[in-house]
């Protein structure tokens, strides 16, 4: 009879197939018997679907100067949405980093905003500027994607929108171009408001 083969560690020792593993019982340092069933099950049960994604764009080192000299703290921009027609964007200081995101994080979920859409894509052409950052968005046909830079992908990518073309003009500031983002998408008309549209229908009904 043909002996079985062994499949050895690196560190030399022999390893256990499958079947042994399943059938080994893990005991604690008392000797006694520790139950491992349903570790993996009651995790997952445990994680809920978030409502919000969240994505933080940057994140920057900031210092302000006092009696005693330099005063570092970080700055954090964070944007959160539900990739429908819900999005927000909060900018927050903090001593650490992960203080600065948390607080930016509340901001944002306490300034979301609801905007119209046309489908996948936004219902008309618009132009935002805030201080010195001038953007220009653009519907764009089935399958175009999201042409625009990193901040504007960043928070298109936490709403509905899939189809976009963008284009950023004057300042580079990240923070400017997200609040100039978001007066963009609040200027959002949907299509049946439009005066054209108004004036259509009041000839049909006539």
């Amino acid at each position: 009879m043909a002996e079985e083969a062994k499949v050895i560690n690196k560190a030399g020792t022999l390893k256990m197939t499958d079947e042994v593993a399943a059938k080994k019982d893990t005991k604690d340092i008392n000797g006694k018997r520790i139950d491992r069933r349903n570790r993996r099950d009651r995790v997952k049960a445990d994680v809920a679907p978030k409502e919000f994604d969240e994505i933080t764009i940057a994140v920057d080192r900031v210092s302000r100067t006092v009696a005693g000299g330099r005063r570092m703290r970080f700055k954090a921009l964070v944007a959160i949405g539900n990739h429908k027609n819900k999005v927000g964007i909060g900018v927050a200081k903090g001593n650490d980093v992960t203080t600065a995101v948390a607080k930016a994080t509340s901001k944002a979920k306490k300034t979301m905003i609801t905007f119209a859409m046309d489908g996948e894509t936004i219902c008309h052409e618009v132009e935002a500027k805030v201080t010195g950052a001038n953007i220009i968005m653009k519907p764009a046909a089935p399958g175009t994607g999201i042409i625009a830079g990193g901040t504007v992908r960043s928070i298109m990518g936490l709403t509905g929108v899939k189809n976009l073309i963008s284009k950023s003009l004057g300042s580079t500031n990240k923070v400017n171009i997200a609040y100039a983002v978001i007066e963009g998408l609040k200027a959002q008309v949907p299509r049946s408001e439009w005066t054209g549209a108004k004036k259509a229908a009041k000839k049909e009904t006539k």
